[in-house]
Formats: C-alpha cells, structure tokens, sequence
C-alpha cells in the first residue's frame, strides 16, 4: 500500500462527470439559500428524517453494536419513530423546539438525536466533558427545556434543573431525579410511523457549541441541507472513488466502522453516525477508548473503517500485534493534523489499511477536504483536495481580500450550501465570519498548490487544538484569573507529537502572593472540562511581555517557555 499509484486526475474527473450526469442521486441543480444561489444535490432528501427513512431501507442489516446489543437499521429508525412520538404526546415537545443531549456514546444517543431531528426539533449535543457551569452556559444560551442525559451528566445538570425550568429524561442508566426514563418513553408507545412535520431545507436541525477566541463557547447553528448537502458530497466521493479502483468500495464489502470518538462533534455525528445510516455501514461503539480493546473489537467485527484523532490511531498501531488489522482498509483521522510521520508509519504498518484524513469544521458541517490513498502518503502534510466537483468552493485569501496566487498564505474560505447559518445569538460574530455573497472566513491559515492541494499551516483565531478538540485560550485564561493569586497569565499551545498540542500556561503572581503550580492546577480543574486543563505551568519571575498595544505577546511569552522547563507538567 506505501507503494500505490497515485488516482489519475483525468480518471477521477472522468468518473465524476460519469456520475453527475447518469446517476439522479448526484443531480446538481441551483436554489438560493438565505439570499444567495448555490449548486444544490436537486434530488436530496428534503430534510433529514427523509434521509434517515431511506436509510431504513438497509432492513435487517446490523447498523448499531454497543457490547453484546445489536440494532439494525430498520429496528434504529423504528425506535426512533416510537420516541419522536413518546416526546411529543409525553412531553409536548414540537417542531421548532430545543432539545439537547448531554450523555456519552450510547445506542441511545443516535436514537434520541434521529427521534428528534425527524420531528423538526433543534437538537442540542452537549460535550459530554464539560461541567456544571460549562453546561449551564450551554443551556441557557440554547433555550433547551428538555434535556436528555446519562447518570453522570444527571448529577451536574440536577443542581440548574430548578433555575433554568428542566425537563431531564435519563437514559441507559439508573439515578434520582430524573422526571423521566428513556426505557418508560420507548416502551410506552407503540407507533413506528415516522412523525408528520413539514420541515424545509433550510430549517435549523442542530446547534453544535464550539470553542472559539471568545471566550464562551458558540453555538453553531447547522441546517437540514448543510448536513446533507457534506454526508451526500461524502457518499459522492466514495462512488467516483468506487468507479476509479474497478469497483472497490471505500467502505469495503461488509462496512463497518468504529466509533470511539464523541458523537457531540461533527466527525462523529456526520462523518460516522449519519454517513453511515446513509450508507448501509455497520457503526460498532466503545464504551471508552482504549487501544487494545479497540484492535479486538475491530477483528471480531471485521470492520472495515475506522475514524479518529490522530493520537487514536498512532495508538492503535503502536496496540496491534502481529496479527494486525487485516479487515481494515482505511484509516482516518479528523479534528486535527497527523503529523507526517505518522501517516508513513501507518502505511507501512498495516497491510490493506490506508491512511486518509480530511478537513472541515463544526460551522461546515465538517465539509471541507479530504485526502487519501497515495496521494496522502505523497503529501503528509497536506489536508487534500476540497470535495469538489460539486457543491464546495474554497479559496486562499490575502489580508488585503484578494485571492492569494498558489502557493501563497492566506485565510481558507469555504462556500457550499452546508456552511451554518449563524452563531446563536451572536450576529456580530456571525458577520466577521461569513461573507454577503456566502463564503466563510475558516479562521485557518494555509496555501493551495497547482494541484489543488491544500496544506494547513497556521490559525489566525487563539485557539488549542488538543486531540481534536478546540479549545479557547481566552476561556482558559479567565478561569486562571479566578486565582487570588494570579496577576497575569497566557495561555497558549504545547507542541505534542502524539496529540498535536497540549495546553500550556504562564502565569505571574500578584505583589506579596506566591503560586503553588499544582494547587493552581487543581482550581483550574474544578471549573473546566478536563481536556482544557493546563498540563505544564510556568510561574514567570517577572511581568509578562506585552506588545505596542499593551496586549501580551503571546509568541515572545510561549517562546521563552518552552525554552525553559515548567514548574508543573503532567
């Protein structure tokens, strides 16, 4: 596999024109979307409890594994139908409404988010890593009345079920509390019958929360047609992929992936969950990862696919023994860059499994490049073509709003129809981000080669990239300032050869006060999810450098840090 050739571009376009003009599935036509036209799928579902009824139509087939438990698809939408209704006779909940999700992953999870989205409801994925005030954020800025939780998140979001008026149905496991159990909902109605709802193209199914340079996480606002628009530009990819290897499937003859990555992201939400409904894929759950556990799982159940972070899948090489992965034949990585010896490594170790990886984010509905075979052994570094031909645009843009020639930096802009709508409440930084005529300002910084490829190189937003998740320095840094003792802190990224980045932080005491790293560390912990956590800590003898502008000068500050060992590190 190190060793293939690289897809002929005159093929790969050959077979792409084949598609789009004989397959009805990809006809591309035109429609106008909030003011402007974009290339739209003309015979896509109209929204998304169509396309999960097509899916359905995989009958018998095995779509969820959780331990010893099994769903098929058609069992998975039919349970789905049952609690859409169980919600709305139950629980009054209708079209229009926020309902939000706060548990692991659970069998339940993708149910209740199908039960939901196929009732026109606006459902909410909160990460499952975050704490009580991090969800009360969440909550309060969504507007969510119901919320459905595991025991866990049962126990942080009980204390705000009084102030912020909660309706809670605990799923999967037992507690106290609860005003409702997932198992009374689904057992107590009988009707399969997808739910009637007049639902359009462009209304609101979903809002994502993720960290930015604000501060407070974002709720990113995704509708019907964005997340359809990527999962049937995805499956598109993989049928020209399909025509161009003499009709060997990227997904394989038997699919299945793994699915050890939070379904509160896009990556697992679309790129897993749904792009598998979509497309008669078997999705085999962990209840946590664990590299072994997962090279086991993967040769029991003879998947074909896996996703992950890129730490996730340098793990499982480094797990898997002699016997290796023989039922994988690809290897991805999303939410953040491989480095490229990984990506060789990954080649060589594996005999049918290639790496890939791609590039997109939570405003895209994670569309935006992607890369494989010999073409990603070939450039490591580079995060692939963007998925076009046909619904996506992107180009490098100067400071100056000019396109930048080949080659050059400047800012990624991506325009399809599956770009988000809006930040939630939040229409100033809506406006910095998106474009009148429809291109969004990814906040990335990278160049495009004469070939199309696109390469990451920095980002213009203050933001940690830590095992796939994005985390906000300003978040972190005014947690740190709850410190009696700190005067001033800078938080900033940790080079990390397995997980990209860690969190690092710099901190100067107050006059007359002195800092304990690991008791800092500890405050830090009770009011943050723990990925966002600092795992070295400098304590800086002097005040922190600032720039012109009196802001701190965050490239001097993390420069000299590094330099120098930490008074903490984990």
């Amino acid at each position: 596999m190190e060793n293939a050739e690289p897809l002929d571009p005159a093929k790969v376009a050959a077979a792409a024109f084949k598609i789009l003009s004989e397959n009805p599935m990809f006809k591309v036509g035109e429609a106008e979307v909030r003011g402007n036209t974009y290339r739209v799928f003309e015979n896509a579902p109209q929204n998304l409890a169509g396309l999960f009824a097509y899916g359905a139509t995989h009958g018998d087939k095995d779509f969820l594994i959780f331990e010893d438990e099994r769903l098929s698809f058609a069992q998975a939408w039919k349970q789905a139908c049952r609690l859409a209704h169980a919600f709305q006779d139950q629980l009054g909940v209708k079209q229009g409404d926020k309902v939000a999700i706060a548990m692991r992953n659970f069998p339940e999870w993708c149910i209740s988010y199908m039960a939901l989205v196929s009732l026109g409801v606006i459902v909410v994925p909160l990460n499952a890593w975050w704490k009580g005030d991090e969800l009360k954020y969440a909550l309060e800025d969504c507007g969510a009345k119901t919320v459905i939780v595991d025991a866990k998140r049962l126990g942080y979001i009980l204390p705000l079920k009084k102030e912020l008026d909660l309706t809670l149905v605990l799923a999967r496991e037992q507690g106290e509390g609860a005003d409702y159990h997932y198992d009374d909902l689904l057992s107590g109605s009988k009707d399969e019958t997808p739910p009637v709802a007049d639902i359009h193209p462009d209304d609101d199914f979903c809002i994502v929360y993720t960290s930015g340079s604000t501060g407070e996480p974002k709720g990113v606002v995704l509708t019907h047609r964005g997340a359809i628009s990527t999962l049937m530009s995805w499956a598109f990819i993989a049928t020209v992929l399909k025509e161009v290897s003499g009709g060997e499937s990227a997904f394989g003859d038997d699919p299945g992936v793994l699915l050890a990555i939070p379904l509160f992201h896009v990556t697992g939400s679309h790129s897993i969950f749904m792009l598998s409904f979509l497309v008669g894929r078997r999705v085999a759950m962990v209840y946590r990862w664990n590299a072994h556990e997962a090279a086991e799982l993967i040769n029991r159940e003879k998947l074909t696919n896996f996703i992950g972070v890129p730490s996730q899948s340098f793990e499982l090489m480094e797990a898997v023994g002699d016997a290796g992965l023989p039922s994988l034949i690809d290897i991805a990585s999303g939410g953040a860059k491989r480095p490229a010896d990984h990506v060789k490594r990954i080649a060589r170790k594996f005999k049918n499994g290639m790496p890939s990886s791609g590039y997109g984010l939570s405003e895209t509905n994670a569309l935006g490049c992607v890369i494989s075979r010999a073409d990603y052994q070939l450039r490591p570094d580079s995060t692939g073509r963007p998925v076009l031909p046909p619904l996506t645009d992107m180009k490098i843009v100067k400071e100056d709003g000019e396109e930048a020639p080949r080659g050059e930096v400047g800012e990624i802009w991506i325009r399809s129809p599956a770009n988000f709508r809006c930040y939630h409440n939040l229409p100033e930084e809506t406006a910095k981000v998106m474009t009148s005529d429809g291109w969004f300002k990814t906040g990335d910084l990278g160049k495009m080669d004469a070939e199309d490829f696109v390469y990451v190189v920095d980002r213009i937003k203050d933001l940690i990239i830590r095992g796939g998740e994005n985390i906000s320095c300003l978040e972190v840094e005014n947690r740190v300032y709850d410190h009696q003792s700190v005067a001033e802190a800078v938080v900033f990224s940790v080079p990390d050869v397995v997980i990209g980045e860690r969190v690092g932080l710099a901190v100067y005491p107050k006059q007359d006060a002195e800092i304990d790293a690991t008791e800092l560390r500890d405050f830090i912990a009770k009011g943050l999810a723990g990925f966002k956590v600092p795992e070295k800590i400098w304590i800086s003898p002097a005040p922190l450098p600032r720039l012109g502008t009196a802001k701190f000068d965050k490239i001097t500050v993390r420069q000299i840090a590094l330099m120098n060992p930490p008074a903490f590190t984990v």
